[in-house]
Order: structure tokens, then sequence, then C-alpha cells
């Protein structure tokens, strides 16, 4: 008689592939080497971080500036995201409209695409000699390369695709019985969206957010690219990081640990909405 597993039992499996938790050793010399190929860095950083003096550094230094931009910066990139990521994925989760699946390459470019060469494209559109930046200038005055502004366009190019790749996947695998019921009761379709759609969604939409300004806040390549490296203004802490090298190696020491203690704390943030995925894949 076929007997019914917990779900305690199920997350278990899971995480262990449902076999034997022993490692054959051709398998477990190859495994702690990579582990500690991955770790041994990151150990360094500890080490060597200045513990002692991380108040002074961050109170009175340029790293507690780009601490504060890279703070505000992401968060805003963030916000924006939600704003305009989430009508997007649920285009492309939910119509037919021809190109589609041009439009879904194009949108998770990004993904894959050198963070330094989407510099260089939004400087190409934005700049003050761009195909879209001329006319701002010329028309409204604004120019935004190398201004916090260039910043935050800077993260959101580059982290919003995280948030729609996870809400489309969201959207495709919710229940559509909910919206539709609601629908039939009259509700409309903004109406379900708000009140079914999204609450439906919500952690996945929660973890999207999350690795949308975890990405932003550790975005380099199009930030220097597109905003520059000006104390206060456009330096975030990864700039931050790779200039102090040569000037402060504490400072870029203790923002390089707050990176790294970031990254940890996304990860452990989203292990069981990623745990709950394999789960209902498997």
């Amino acid at each position: 008689m076929p007997t019914t597993l917990s779900s305690r039992e199920r997350e278990r499996r899971a995480t262990t592939g449902g076999g034997s938790r022993s490692a054959p050793a051709p398998l477990l010399v190859p495994a702690l080497v990579g582990m500690l190929f991955l770790v041994v860095p990151l150990v360094g950083l500890l080490i060597r971080a200045p513990w002692g003096d991380a108040w002074t550094i961050l109170h009175g230094s340029a790293a507690g500036e780009a601490l504060r931009l890279s703070l505000w910066t992401s968060t805003t990139a963030t916000a924006i995201s939600l704003v305009i990521g989430v009508p997007l994925a649920w285009l492309l989760a939910r119509t037919a409209v021809p190109g589609l699946r041009l439009v879904r390459a194009l949108v998770t470019l990004p993904l894959v695409l050198p963070p330094v060469v989407g510099g260089v494209a939004l400087l190409l559109a934005f700049g003050r000699s761009g195909f879209v930046g001329q006319y701002l200038d010329q028309w409204f005055g604004i120019t935004l390369p190398f201004t916090p502004a260039a910043v935050v366009i800077a993260e959101t190019f580059v982290a919003m695709p995280f948030l729609v790749v996870t809400v489309e996947g969201a959207l495709r695998s919710a229940d559509r019985g909910f919206e539709e019921a609601a629908a039939t009761l009259g509700a409309g379709r903004m109406t379900v969206f708000r009140r079914v759609t999204l609450p439906l969604i919500g952690p996945s939409l929660a973890a999207g957010a999350v690795l949308c300004w975890a990405r932003a806040l550790g975005e380099f390549g199009a930030t220097i690219t597109f905003a520059g490296s000006f104390p206060g203004r456009t330096q975030t802490m990864p700039i931050a990081v790779y200039y102090a090298l040569e000037t402060d190696r504490d400072a870029a020491i203790l923002l390089s640990l707050i990176l790294l203690l970031v990254s940890v704390a996304v990860l452990v943030a989203l292990r069981d909405s990623w745990l709950r995925t394999g789960s209902a894949a498997s």
C-alpha cells in the first residue's frame, strides 16, 4: 500500500537527491577541491577585515559615501524595476503578440551581456550625442551621463531582467482558476491583477525584487562606463572597492566584505523559495 511522504521528508529527498548521503571517493575529492577553491578567497576577506576600524572607515571616508550612494541607487533601481518590470513580465507570460520570442530574448539579453558593453550601449543611446540623449539635451536640457541618475539607469538596465524572469516564471505556473473565478464574479482586469494575481505570485515577486536589488548593488561595468566614478556622486561600492585597492586597502576589504554579507543574506533568504520550486518541479 503506497505511503504518503511528509513535507519534511520530501524536502530532505529533494535536497539529497533521494539517494544515499555518502559519496564515492572519486567524486568526493574533486568536490572538496572545488569547495575549497570557492571558500578560501572568502575566508581571506574575513581574516583580513579591519574589524576594529570598521566604523571609522565607513563614517569618515569615501567608503561611507559609496555605501550610502549604493544603497540609495540600488533601492531606486529596484523600485523602477517593479513598476515597469512586473507589467513586462505579465506581457511576456500572458499574451501572444507577434515577435514575443524576440522581445523575450531582448529583455533577457542583459543577463548574458558583458556589463561594460551594456554601459557603452547606454552611452550611445542616452549620451549627450546619443540618438535619444541628444533630444533630451536639446529639448529639456537633461544630461544623463556621469550623474546619479545615470547610476540608477545603469543598475536598472542590468538588474531588471532578474526580476522579469522570476515573475514571468511565477505567472506561467500560477493557477489561473482563481483569476477566472474573480472575473466571473464581475471583477475588472486590473482588479483581478491587483487583488488576485499579485498575491498569487507574491513570494516570487519578493524573490525577484531581492535578486534585482542585490544585482544592482553589485553592478560595476555598466555603471563606471555610463556614470563614471565621482566620489559622493557616482562612485558606488564596487567602484570604490576597485579604486580603494590602490589607496586604501582596508576600505576596499571592508566594502568587499559588506557586499559579501549582502550576497550571503540574499542566498539565505531565497533558499526556501528555490527548494519549494525544486520540489514542485519534481
